[in-house]
């Protein structure tokens, strides 16, 4: 019997989850599901690198909202790992471990960095070290696919370096390689407001019409959907159109299932109108059945805290054992 290979991911508590995490990352995550041995996992820990930014009550309701949202959006706990990040002590131990073997300049050169430590006169060290603990977060389970966008191959990339790095200082370590899994589709959803910006979870929070969040109402989905940019072309063709109607387009093509010819045969040349129109009714038998299940889980806070923490336990006995064995091949008396 070939056993699984294990699928590692997680979003941060921040922001407001919208329909590009959807499409590209949890509808994911839950169609794939009986596929792979999956751990999913809310990253708190990555969520506090700008620690002037946190209120501790509206933290921990924002957790536990992400938590509520992945089992939402149709992954089951009892075929994937879901967890808290900070509940696993051992994501933040093999993270000083490997920042020991991490050269500076490699940080320094991650883009991520170097965008947000151009915006700000002072910066944290947790920002410069964010792809460390992202490191340590998919190392610690021997993981073989990650699933990302395409502007994420880089921390993947870093991952793979690192682990190669602590390999061939201490080959008894014997870290798995990890690979990037990116989807054909919808992997990369822009901003409705500006199409040439991907749709964000903090502009989404403070930007009407940037995004359709996954617990927005249906009027305030309605109105980002109808008021999203496009172009006076009239032009419905995936390979003619500009960069608004395309992402209209995209998102039809992922919720519907239709082909590319029978997405344009049923637009092109009726006007923006009712693309729109088309795009917002399936936006809408994505989101409602989330919605009704998020509702559900919200009423019955005890439930989903045992799950987390039922989660956790599973997760620790994997990442035990890897922290284990790289603190063996390193030395330490463990």
């Amino acid at each position: 019997m070939v056993s699984k290979q294990r699928v590692f991911s997680g979003v941060q508590p921040t922001g407001k989850l919208h329909l590009g995490n959807y499409i590209g990352a949890l509808k994911q995550w839950a169609d794939h599901q009986d596929e792979y041995d999956n751990i999913f996992c809310v990253v708190d820990l990555h969520a506090i690198t700008i620690p002037e930014a946190i209120n501790p009550k509206l933290f921990r309701a924002k957790i536990l909202e992400v938590a509520a949202l992945y089992i939402a959006c149709g992954i089951d706990p009892a075929k994937s790992t879901i967890f808290l990040q900070s509940q696993v002590p051992e994501h933040s131990e093999l993270a000083w471990v490997l920042n020991c073997l991490t050269p500076l300049g490699w940080l320094q050169r991650m883009t991520q960095f170097k965008d947000k430590a151009g915006k700000s006169d002072s910066i944290g060290t947790g920002l410069l070290d964010y792809p460390v603990l992202m490191a340590a977060d998919i190392l610690l389970y021997d993981t073989q696919k990650v699933p990302v966008g395409e502007d994420q191959k880089q921390h993947i990339e870093f991952t793979r370096d690192l682990a190669q790095r602590l390999n061939t200082m201490f080959p008894e370590a014997k870290l798995v390689m990890p690979a990037p899994m990116i989807p054909p589709a919808g992997a990369r959803v822009m901003g409705l407001d500006d199409p040439t910006v991907k749709m964000s979870k903090s502009i989404g929070e403070t930007k009407k019409g940037h995004s359709v969040g996954l617990l927005d109402t249906p009027g305030d989905i309605k109105k980002a959907i109808m008021s999203a940019q496009t172009d006076s072309d009239n032009e419905a063709r995936f390979d003619h159109c500009g960069p608004g109607v395309r992402n209209l387009l995209d998102l039809y093509l992922v919720l519907s299932g239709l082909s590319k010819h029978e997405i344009e045969e049923k637009f092109h040349g009726q006007g923006y109108g009712a693309l729109k129109k088309g795009v917002l009714e399936q936006v809408m038998a994505a989101v409602e059945p989330v919605q009704a299940r998020f509702n559900e889980l919200t009423k019955d806070q005890a439930y989903l805290e045992e799950t987390l923490r039922q989660g956790a336990d599973r997760a620790r006995g994997i990442a035990a054992s890897t922290l284990k064995r790289v603190k063996e091949a390193i030395g330490f008396v463990v």
